[in-house]
């Protein structure tokens, strides 16, 4: 069993809750697509969904592997309404952002508490998060590219779907 320090514990918890609500977020988010009838879109954001509440019971299991009692959070509302498909990504971004800013509070903590056990595990998380983070970066640079407006949806949406493939494909390739 690891002792992990009570810092950490209240760190992992926030971390337990952050990835809950990246994983609603992504579900209404998709739903919101659905509703915009942006196919590829609402595609992506499931599968975000999915991959986001993956990462919060990773969590939760590398707790217990630890002998702690991991805490089900209350999740705030996500929002669910958006003006424009780039302002949803806008939205994304800033949210991928915050995990990222949390993810490394864990791993500086870790370091500082010599608590090499957490330290590993959340190098998975550092490099998971850069690519989310460039994922979405390309995807707000194809909306510019592409514009915003009935047309340019349609592209746009089918730039997404082809971005979430290729994941897909290389997740599918990693296992």
């Amino acid at each position: 069993m690891i002792d992990l320090n009570e810092k950490i514990v209240q760190a992992l918890n926030d971390q337990i809750a952050y990835e809950s609500f990246a994983s609603s977020f992504y579900l209404a988010l998709a739903y919101w697509c659905d509703d915009q009838a942006l196919e590829g879109c609402k595609k992506f954001f499931l599968r975000q969904s999915d991959e986001e509440r993956m990462h919060m019971l990773k969590i939760y299991e590398y707790m217990s592997e630890s002998g702690v009692l991991p805490v089900t959070p209350a999740i705030e509302q996500p929002p669910v309404k958006y003006n424009s498909i780039q302002e949803a990504f806008n939205k994304v971004f800033e949210q991928e952002r915050k995990v990222t800013a949390a993810i490394h509070n864990i791993v500086k903590m870790s370091d500082e508490l010599r608590d090499y056990n957490t330290l590993n595990f959340m190098q998975w998380y550092v490099e998971e998060q850069r690519e989310e983070e460039a994922a979405i970066r390309t995807i707000l640079d194809r909306i510019k590219v592409i514009g915003e407006g009935g047309q340019s949806l349609y592209y746009i949406d089918k730039e997404v779907e082809k971005i979430n493939d290729l994941i897909v494909a290389a997740e599918g390739e990693a296992e």
